[in-house]
């Protein structure tokens, strides 16, 4: 079927390789890849890959020849690869969605001991912030909280 439409509409065939690469991209280049990496289109045997952040860019342009014999050996319409920073098609749907953190309620005694320990902290724009954070801190709960059942 897939020859047939080529046939009737050759400009098909580059979207049919870059779909069939797509589908395979996981196992061809490896998961951590993947995550951050993702085919986006062929152009005159060049295959286009789009990666989300500059250290994976920097990592991949220096593994480009490894990666090009790779799909080069399963797509043969892919002489080479050029890796481009940008953002991913889909990647918000495929993340999962941020958890909350589960928080306790402070006591007067932590409270009195965030207010002592920010006292001589001149700064009052400081002094505020470190507070800010102090008590961030103690109402996260930590995982040996929540086994232990602290509120």
């Amino acid at each position: 079927m897939a020859e047939l439409l080529v046939s009737a509409v050759p400009e098909l065939r580059e979207r049919l390789v870059v779909e069939r690469i797509r589908r395979g991209w996981s196992a061809l280049v490896g998961a951590d890849v993947a995550r951050h990496a993702r085919p986006q289109g062929v152009t005159n045997g060049c295959l286009h890959v789009v990666v989300d952040n500059s250290p994976w860019l920097h990592e991949l342009t220096l593994r480009v020849e490894e990666l090009s014999a790779r799909v080069a050996a399963r797509f043969d319409a892919v002489r080479s690869l050029r890796f481009t920073l940008g953002r991913l098609e889909g990647a918000a749907e495929t993340a999962p969605p941020p958890t909350a953190r589960p928080t306790r309620a402070l006591g007067p005694d932590d409270v009195r001991e965030i207010d002592e320990s920010v006292v001589p902290i001149r700064d009052p724009e400081v002094r505020a912030a470190a507070r800010r954070l102090l008590v961030a801190a103690r109402r996260s709960v930590t995982h040996g909280e929540m086994t232990r059942g602290v509120e």
